[in-house]
């Protein structure tokens, strides 16, 4: 059976986010390979439109939305786009519908593909029960750690189970890495499929570099929330202070609710705020290190992206990104906070280490293709609506 029509509901397409950076590559892949592909997310105003194969509708939050981060908010009224939505989405005619979360939009697609009775692929991309536990403590600073701790576990639970009833409803589930795809198929009883990620490797480069001076910048890209666990980095320039070395900079690259904090924290750091296309690949190209101290990403498409800029990265042991460092080859994955902080003073120490490890990041984002990832997605979609026809017959 050859799958034609996709409709794909994302939670998160315009903002500045991994989520939505993968949700705009995947389309702008429907588009470039002409593949019917019928795409719902949320915005400023309510517009409908065509770019080649691609069907846009971009649905208007509006009073009933909160903020979930500075560049992301949820609407509550979502569901009033419905009959709009319907019409649209009848007349395309979906063979599968896919679903990126239980946000509005995602909620909104699978409230239509059982209705309409077209099977459903939802896909895992943030570790929304991590996230709920992380800003519940933040929110309680004074409680006792004890109980803090306790009641963001609790939170974690709470979330998980709900979350584990929201995916059980559809016919396949996706996830970024092995670890979470395991878990996500076990917790639904649904047959898994991985979603990787690509890299623009034309795009990221470190041709780009265009730093002529000899400071050692250590690099980080992304939200500066505290689910990413950015008040680690004081902690790194604490560390390369303490270690003797004083001829360094950071460069945190992003925007979040945190950075007025990390500003007053941080005595050597730039922050350039949100940087996109050649901009972003110039500031990973000026990098020398890459350090993500984040312990809740499902992927991490900014190492990937730091890799294939010719910059080793240095990671936690939890989460997604340890797919991606070869730990001892691209970087290090730091199974402690010590270690972590050891292994940044050892790159900043040892030049020619972290520039051998560059060498060997480069030819890693090199094996990396979007096109791959591509194929992968159209095989999964295909699957699952060939099972959802072979259990109806």
């Amino acid at each position: 059976m050859n799958l034609q029509r996709v409709a794909f509901f994302a939670d998160s397409f315009l903002e500045v986010n991994g989520v939505a950076h993968t949700c705009r590559t995947l389309t702008a892949l429907a588009e470039r390979h002409g593949n019917p592909f019928f795409v719902v997310y949320g915005g400023d105003e309510t517009e409908f439109s065509k770019s080649g194969s691609v069907t846009h509708c971009q649905l208007r939050r509006g009073s009933g939305s909160f903020t979930v981060d500075r560049s992301f908010r949820y609407d509550l009224l979502f569901y009033r786009h419905r009959e709009a939505i319907e019409r649209r989405l009848r007349a395309f005619a979906p063979d599968v519908v896919h679903i990126t979360g239980p946000g509005d939009a995602g909620t909104l697609g699978l409230v239509l593909a059982k209705a309409l009775g077209v099977p459903i692929c939802a896909s895992w991309h943030t570790n929304l029960h991590e996230y709920a536990g992380r800003r519940l403590e933040k929110v309680m600073p004074f409680l006792p750690g004890s109980l803090r701790l306790g009641l963001g576990r609790a939170a974690e639970r709470g979330s998980m189970q709900a979350l584990g009833y929201f995916y059980q409803m559809a016919d396949s589930v996706m996830a970024p890495n092995s670890e979470l795809l395991e878990m996500l198929a076990g917790l639904c009883g649904k047959p898994g499929f991985p979603m990787r990620r690509g890299v623009d490797t034309a795009l990221f480069t470190p041709a780009r570099r265009r730093r002529t001076d000899s400071a050692l910048t250590i690099g980080y890209t992304g939200r500066l929330a505290v689910e990413k666990n950015i008040y680690f980095l004081p902690r790194i320039e604490d560390a390369l202070i303490s270690a003797g070395i004083s001829n360094f900079r950071f460069l945190i690259v992003g925007d979040g609710k945190e950075r007025d904090r990390l500003t007053s924290e941080m005595k050597h750091a730039a922050f350039p705020g949100v940087l996109r296309g050649e901009a972003l690949a110039e500031a990973y190209a000026s990098m020398d290190i890459f350090v993500f101290p984040s312990r809740t990403d499902t992927f991490g498409n900014v190492v990937l992206e730091a890799l294939a800029s010719g910059v080793p990265a240095v990671v936690t042991a939890d989460g997604g990104p340890k797919f991606i460092v070869r730990s001892g080859e691209t970087g290090f994955i730091a199974q402690t906070d010590a270690a972590f902080l050891r292994c940044v003073v050892e790159l900043a120490r040892n030049r020619m280490l972290t520039g051998r490890m560059g060498l060997a990041a480069r030819r890693q984002g090199m094996e990396t293709s979007w096109d791959t990832v591509w194929a992968e997605m159209i095989a999964a979609w295909q699957t699952t609506s060939a099972q959802r026809v072979a259990v109806s017959a």
